[in-house]
This record gives structure tokens, sequence and C-alpha cells, in this order.
């Protein structure tokens, strides 16, 4: 028999934080981009993401009060949204490059996806610490974490 949990266990937390902090970049970035895009068509595909990132951030932020003890929190400046866009540059980075070693076969090639690798890695690192220090990235602090991801998803929706 399943028994009802009261709340959401952290690692699924976490998931829930990755995918909204990440979408709510994302939906701001398209957000700022649509009107320099000259091309109907393509207007259209930016236009039906977004639509596509509002719906999924609506849907997924109902979830928040189910995090293990949430509180409301005030947003962040754009520089955290400036910053986060680039934290998760970084990360893409990183998952790409250690993707592409193994399916390397020249050692040349790997050789230089290694040293690109531990560059992004260093990226990583120096954009993080930059977000942590200025708490943009409470990292530490689920429940800022948590309440930061709220108030940036309202805020893009709100664009």
């Amino acid at each position: 028999m399943k028994s009802q949990q009261k709340h959401l266990a952290w690692h699924e937390t976490m998931e829930l934080h990755e995918l909204v902090a990440g979408q709510t970049n994302q939906l701001m970035a398209l957000k700022m981009q649509i009107g320099h895009v000259q091309d109907p068509t393509l207007h259209g595909l930016y236009a039906e993401a977004i639509q596509g990132l509002e719906q999924n951030l609506n849907e997924l932020l109902p979830f928040y009060p189910q995090a293990p003890e949430t509180r409301k929190e005030k947003g962040e400046e754009l520089s955290g949204f400036y910053s986060g866009n680039l934290l998760g540059i970084a990360k893409t980075a990183v998952r790409n490059y250690a993707y592409a070693i193994t399916e390397t076969a020249t050692p040349v090639l790997r050789d230089t996806f290694q040293k690109q690798l531990l560059r992004a890695i260093q990226l990583h690192a120096k954009v993080f610490n930059y977000m942590l220090e200025r708490g943009f990235y409470p990292a530490y602090n689920l429940q800022q974490l948590l309440a930061n991801d709220q108030a940036n998803a309202k805020k893009a929706l709100s664009m």
C-alpha cells in the first residue's frame, strides 16, 4: 500500500528547481529576443516556444508549496538572470564535452576536448561562486533557492 507523503522528496525538489530555473532563464531570453526576429516563421516558432515554457512553469510552480520547508523571499536583480544564464551555458558545455569525449576515437581531438572541458569546468566554478557570493544561487539554503525560483519564474511569466 502506498503512503501519501506530505512533501516532495529532496532529490525531486532539486530536479524541480533545475527545471524551473533553467526554463525561467530560457523564457526571459526568448522574450527579450522575439522582438528582434524578423522572419515570420521563426517568429512563430519563438512564440510557440514562449507559450510552451510559460505552460511548463505554470504547471511546475504549484509543486513548490510541497517542497520541504519552503518560504517566500524577495526576487533577484537582472544580473541574477544574466549570471544564471551564463551558469546554464557553462553547465551545458561541461555535459556536452564529457559526452563528446566518450565518442572520440582520435587522440588529438580527445586531448583538445579534455582541455576545453577543463576550461568549461573552471568557468562553471567561477560563475557559480559569483552567484553564490551575491546571493543569486543560494546553493546551501534550499528554502531561499526555491523562493528565488518562484520569484524569477513569476517575473518571466509577467514579462
